[in-house]
């Protein structure tokens, strides 16, 4: 069974961070430059939220704001929903899929460990059928 620890030793913690009080515009660059669907807001040391191209499309593009002149503090989301190392990733579907995200930063109380995403999430729940399944044929075969 898959810990989201597993995710992040196999996939690596690196995070890519922004700052509340950068543009959105820098916040999109980065998102791109890096090959990513979200950034988490640190403002301090402090994760104080998420910015994802989702809140873009939503918060500036459908509302006619300009990224160059709109703040990431203006359109993240707050407060963050995350994930703890021990949890399986069942869980961490359930939860992506309740409240409708797609990005799980992974804290230790207040320090950023890493990130998951909801294609780690899938990748890791069909490596461990496939485990499943393998298993029940070797018990069918040997009976």
């Amino acid at each position: 069974m898959h810990l989201v620890r597993h995710i992040l030793k196999e996939k690596g913690q690196q995070v890519w961070t922004i700052g509340s009080d950068e543009t959105v515009y820098e916040a999109v660059r980065r998102m791109a430059e890096h090959g990513i669907g979200a950034l988490v807001v640190v403002d301090r040391g402090t994760l104080t939220g998420i910015l994802s191209e989702r809140d873009y499309a939503r918060k500036v593009i459908l509302k006619g704001r300009a990224s160059p002149s709109t703040h990431v503090f203006e359109i993240m989301s707050a407060p963050v929903i995350t994930a703890a190392l021990d949890w399986e990733v069942e869980r961490c579907m359930r939860v992506m899929t309740e409240k409708r995200i797609r990005h799980l930063p992974v804290v230790d109380k207040t320090r950023l460990l890493g990130m998951v995403s909801i294609g780690d999430v899938v990748k890791a729940i069909m490596a461990d059928q496939k485990d499943t399944i393998a298993q029940l044929k070797q018990y069918i075969q040997s009976a």
